[in-house]
Formats: structure tokens, sequence, C-alpha cells
């Protein structure tokens, strides 16, 4: 096979047939093999033009057809600089050019005069594996403008899924993801059979999955055998092409690792070149502590860690989020790669089983409900909570502050708030729907939310999964940052309060995300990138979902959103289009 070489030139092309002549300024790739030019060309097919010895070039005079063209709006390339008139051209799948006034036909016009033109919102923190293979049109995302999710979040995975433990990962999981079916399967098998989706997708392993396959929810060190197979679990996922891996270090079983656990699988990470993504230990009265041990971990290893959702919750903890942030920045200036995310709400969610004490949940669920029923145990709740707070949640204003979200065997519950329970019924939701619970706890400051939107460093991810208003996945009052996460940054945040510029906060969700994660191709509206595009008007891209009402689109009537060159959201509407990819991290550790 011959060795070939690519050089960029730029050139000035005179086009003698026209009348005046036409004078055209082009990026020319000139490839070369053998150390000797072949043949130029402008990347897109505008225009080929053949070698012909001495003379130099001659014009073929075969004209640029694109995809799609979009015209007249306002380009934000994701680097954080300020949006420019331009338009946008689409081929095969990637832009194609970026520049004012394009010349050349189209299969597809889009006229974005009035509008934004921004690469495709990358969600970096969600738990849509639990339903992109039920609702694989991902409708409350791509109506929000996101093209690439990464899935696998705060320690859990579906896979592997290790012989015999079906049962054992599905009961686990049950509050995240009580429609999906569950199977074994190793991690290989699972990127290989992902549905087709309207998203991009990137999958992590958890560290929780990994453990309850090897240990189940022993509370305990691993053995020496223990840790290598949890190795190996996680060597096979990261050459399957995993992104990384992640942790939830306050949900059991991956509170009982000791950071001599975390450092043994992070050595696996590093040799891999893979990304650590951790919900920290402690989120509330012990949260700096917590961050110090995530980025202890990211220096001993020297692996990248990203803090999800990161939060400062309870009333006792508001206001250290500007220690937190500092703390990040300090590490970052000692060469840590550190970076972390948030989503712009108030309240957080939960499975209501592990808002109680850590000392209730030891067992697994079954051990845990029979406890619950012992009068001496709810009594030693009840002074925990009233002493520490919710575990890892801290202290809240009233028990109003808990929300019922998703109830799989009392759905008649939605909605309601453990306060309007007790009073009422006066039983525990979590025995009777048998752990199953999922709840919304309110217990985060508004100012803390503004400090970490308007700063630089902190991205944007919804921690939701893709849902619908109709269908499996309508059931329920999920968070309405299911359905709002990037609207609300984008049309309440910087368009309507102005608290951070436009182009920082689609940098915040596209390149510098991209930059995160090391996606090779995407986060970018740059020449040669691939095409995942979201057009929307700044002035009409608001959420709608509310805690009463979640099950809302954002507005934006002349929303548009593109997936690697499909337009799958048209005019605010589903195509139906399926042109996600799943992602893979490659040898050299960046993700295509």
């Amino acid at each position: 096979m011959r060795a070939i070489s690519i050089e960029r030139t730029r050139r000035t092309v005179i086009d003698e047939t026209t009348s005046p002549r036409a004078s055209f300024s082009l990026t020319l790739l000139r490839t070369t093999s053998l150390g000797r030019p072949d043949m130029t060309f402008l990347p897109g097919d505008y225009c080929m033009l053949a070698r012909t010895g001495k003379s130099g070039l001659a014009w073929t005079g075969k004209t640029m057809r694109y995809d799609i063209v979009i015209r007249g709006g306002t380009v934000f390339d994701g680097g954080g600089s300020p949006g420019e008139r331009a338009d946008v051209a689409i081929r095969e799948g990637r832009i194609a050019a970026v520049a004012p006034a394009l010349s050349g036909d189209a299969s597809r016009a889009i006229d974005a005069e009035g509008l934004a033109v921004a690469p495709g919102f990358i969600d970096i923190k969600t738990h849509s594996d639990f339903t992109l293979p039920i609702n694989p049109r991902a409708e409350s995302k791509v109506r929000q403008g996101v093209t690439t999710e990464i899935v696998g979040h705060c320690g859990f995975s579906v896979a592997p899924c290790l012989p015999g433990k079906v049962e054992l990962l599905k009961g686990y999981l049950a509050p995240s993801a009580p429609w999906l079916p569950f199977r074994e399967l190793d991690f290989p098998e699972y990127l290989d059979t992902f549905p087709a989706t309207s998203v991009n997708a990137g999958m992590l392993v958890g560290h929780n999955t990994l453990r309850l396959m090897v240990m189940g929810m022993e509370e305990r060190a691993p053995t020496n055998g223990e840790l290598g197979r949890m190795s190996g679990l996680l060597e096979e996922a990261l050459s399957a092409g995993a992104l990384g891996m992640s942790s939830g270090l306050f949900t059991a079983p991956g509170s009982y690792a000791k950071p001599e656990e975390m450092v043994a699988l992070g050595r696996v990470l590093k040799r891999h070149d893979a990304l650590y993504f951790t919900h920290l230990r402690d989120e509330s009265n012990g949260v700096l502590e917590a961050l110090e041990e995530a980025i202890d971990l990211g220096e001993t290893c020297g692996i990248h860690v990203q803090v999800v959702h990161f939060k400062c919750s309870g009333t006792d903890n508001w206001g250290k989020v500007s220690k937190a942030l500092a703390m990040l920045e300090a590490a970052r200036q000692r060469g840590v790669a550190v970076d972390c995310d948030a989503y712009p709400y108030t309240a957080g969610s939960n499975p209501l089983k592990n808002i109680l004490p850590q000392w209730v949940q030891a067992g697994g669920v079954g051990t845990m409900l029979e406890r619950l029923k012992l009068h001496e145990t709810r009594a030693r709740i009840r002074a925990d909570i009233a002493a520490h707070g919710l575990n890892n949640w801290g202290r809240i204003e009233s028990w109003d502050a808990v929300r019922i979200s998703i109830t799989p065997n009392l759905p008649q519950f939605a909605g309601r708030t453990i306060a309007q329970l007790a009073a009422e019924r006066g039983k525990d939701p979590v025995i009777e729907d048998k752990g199953a619970t999922r709840v919304l706890v309110t217990s985060i400051s508004e100012d803390d939310v503004r400090e970490l939107i308007r700063s630089p460093k902190a991205l944007v991810g919804s921690d939701g999964n893709c849902v619908a208003t109709t269908g499996v996945t309508s059931q329920g009052m999920p968070h309405p940052r299911f359905y709002g996460t990037f609207p609300r940054v984008l049309g309440r945040y910087a368009h309507e309060e102005k608290l951070v510029p436009l182009e920082l906060a689609i940098h915040k969700m596209t390149g510098a995300t991209a930059q995160a994660l090391k996606l090779a191709d995407r986060g970018y509206l740059r020449e040669g990138m691939r095409a995942d595009v979201t057009v929307f008007d700044p002035a009409d891209f608001m959420d709608r979902a509310t805690y009463e009402n979640p099950h809302q689109y954002p507005s934006g009537a002349r929303t548009t959103v593109i997936v690697n060159g499909a337009v799958v959201v048209d005019a605010a509407r589903h195509t139906g289009a399926l042109p996600g990819k799943v992602l893979r991290r490659t040898a050299e550790g960046v993700v295509q």
C-alpha cells in the first residue's frame, strides 16, 4: 500500500467561462504518494482539479452539490467565539464548508435567517442507556438540540451482566430502569448490539456494576482475586471501546470501595488512556473532602477526572461552590486533568432508598425491606436524618422538598410529596413499592446553580434519561431536566437573564465538552467535522417542563437538529430518522 500525505493550501482560481471572470479563493488539498503530486481537490468536492503537468491545474467543471446548506444563520462554531453570519454546507455526513454566501447546489436548503446555528449539543452526563433501547427516537433529548449522549454513569451500567446475574442486576437497577429488559451479555456484545437511535451514544462501564458482578453487595474490601476479576472486566470493556469508567461512591456497593480499590482500577484506565467519571462519595456535608478524593485519584493515576452533576446539597452547604471551583482550578494548575458538569435546577433525583442512611441499605434491597419493617430501625433512621440530613443530600427544609417521581408499583403516588403521603396514609412507600420508588429532592441553592452556569469551566449535563410524551417512558413524573436542561441554560440564563454570553453557553455544551471527552470529530462547526448541528431561535428556545408537569418539550417552532448529516428534528418535528452511532474510544485514546 502506498503512503499518502495531504498538503493543505490556499489558491485563487479564475473561472474563464464567466463574464466578467469570477475569482474564487479556495482551500485545496493535494495528495502526494511516493514523493509525487497526484491530485489537488477542494474538500467537499466543490470542484476537482486534475494535475496536467508543468502547466499546473486545469478546471474540470464539476460543480459542487451539497446534501444540505443552512443559509443565513448566525454561526457559533463551538470554540467560544461570538457568532458570525455564515452558511454551513453538509455533504456525506460531514461539514463540507462554513463561509458567508456559499455557492453551489444542495438537495435541501434550510433558511436560518434570525437563527443560531451551533454544533449539536453533547450531553456529557445521562442515564439514557436505561431508555434508548425502548425509546430510540430520544425525543426529549433531540428536541433540546442534543445529538450525543454519554451513558453508563454513577457506577450504573447495564453491561457486563454475567451468567446467572440477570436478576441481581435487574433488581439493583429497578428504580432507574424499571422498563428495561436485562440479559446476559459482555461489554463487547453490548456495544455491537446496541440498537439504532436518533443520537450518538458513548458508553461507560460502571464500577458499581463491576463490583456487583464480582462481589454482590458485600460490604468489605475485595480480595486480590476479586480485584483482579473487576480489573479484567474493565480491561475487556475498554478494549471494546468504552470511553471509561464511572463510579457512584455514595451508593452501595460502590460506597464500600476504599481509595486503594479505586486507585487500582484507575491504573487500568491509565493504561488505556481512558476517562474517569465520578458521582462523588458525598455531595452534601462532606462535599469538599469528597472532591479532594476525586482530585487525588486523578493526580495519583494520571487520568482525566470528570466530576458529574456537581452540587453542594443541603442548606448547611449552600455557598461552598466557590470553594469547590477554586479547588478544581488549583488542581488544574498542578497539571491534574479535572472537569465538572452541572444541571440548571435546584432539585436532584435519586432512588428513595438511597437517601436513607448507608447502614439501612447494606445487604441489598431484600434485606433493606425486611429491616425497614422493624420499629427500632425506623426510629434510628429518624434520629440519623434529624442529626445529619438525608444521605448524600444533607439537610432539607421539610419533607415537602421530597417529591415522588417514578414509582412502578404505585403509579398513583407520582407527583406527591413524602409529607403529603405521610399525612394521608401513614405508610412507607419504600416498602410498598419494593424499593423501586424514585424521588426528586429540592436541596440546592439557586445562587450555586447560577455560579456554575457562569463558570467557563463547568460543563452542562442533564443527568436525565431520554423519554417522550407518549409510550412507556411517558409514565411517572420525571425530573424536568429530562426535557429542559439545554434550553433552560440557553433560553433563560443566557438569552433572557444575560447571566452568561450565548457563545460561552454553547461552548460549554459543545467544544469544551468534546475536548473533555476527547471526541475526535464532533463539537465544532468546522470543515471536516461530523455534521451534528442544532439550529434554534435564541428568543424562542425555552424549557417548558416543570416539576408539576414535566412531560413538555421546549419551545422553538423553528428548531432543526441534524445528526451525522441526517435531519432528525425538522421545524420542531421528529422525522423518525435514527442516524446515531455508537462512539468508541480508540487505542490512541480518542473517541470516534
